[in-house]
């Protein structure tokens, strides 16, 4: 059975889905802005645009803010015990099963052809059983997996929502490695900002009583 994939591998999955989103709004933001310094309403009054050179952005290095969120971490812990449980649960059914085969194998020569042909048709509809089960295994830690990279991105993204309007941000980026930006000056990194924001908005959600 194939194992439940571990917190790297989630966090680069969601790193790069964050990713080409933000990559995606520089770019619309971009088209909208570039070349533009004033727009006339239809009234006659005269509203000033923002150049893409005054753009007051930020960024956050996206790995990082996954792999400390307090819900992530917790989450990917529940699902890897998850997977462990029924990795064992899988595993003492197929010896179980594999026991019964060899069984068979030692005991077939004394049984009648009418014996031996149950058995065997026993024995098929066990195996397919077992795979039936296997398979209802992994497609259960698959959706909680699926459900926590939703869960992680709405959060992320509610919250990146608030602090850009609390602190005046026109953007916030999503740096990866290797991603769509390849430069950003430090002092525009609010990666531990947002990490602290979000796992103090996560611990008071917590502490909430249950509805």
């Amino acid at each position: 059975m194939r194992q439940v994939k571990n917190k790297q591998t989630n966090v680069k999955k969601l790193s790069k889905v964050l990713g080409v989103l933000g990559f995606a709004t520089l770019l619309f933001s971009a088209c909208n802005n570039s070349g533009t310094t004033s727009t006339t309403s239809t009234d006659g009054e005269t509203t000033a645009e923002v150049s893409i050179s005054d753009l007051k952005i930020a960024y956050i290095l996206t790995d990082s803010v996954i792999a400390n969120f307090d819900l992530f971490k917790e989450q990917s812990e529940l699902i890897t015990e998850k997977g462990k449980k029924f990795e064992n649960e899988l595993g003492s059914r197929s010896r179980g099963f594999q026991q019964e085969v060899s069984n068979f194998e030692q005991t077939a020569n004394s049984m009648t052809p009418n014996q031996a042909r149950a058995k065997q048709e026993d024995l098929m509809q066990k195996e397919r059983n077992l795979v039936t089960y296997r398979d209802n295994l992994m497609q259960e830690l698959q959706a909680d997996e699926s459900k926590l990279y939703s869960d992680v991105i709405d959060q992320i993204q509610e919250y990146l929502t608030e602090y850009a309007e609390e602190n005046n941000l026109e953007m916030i980026l999503s740096y990866t490695r290797g991603g769509a930006v390849w430069y950003s000056k430090k002092s525009l990194d609010i990666t531990d900002k947002v990490t602290a924001g979000l796992n103090a908005k996560f611990a008071t959600k917590k502490s909430e009583p249950a509805k």
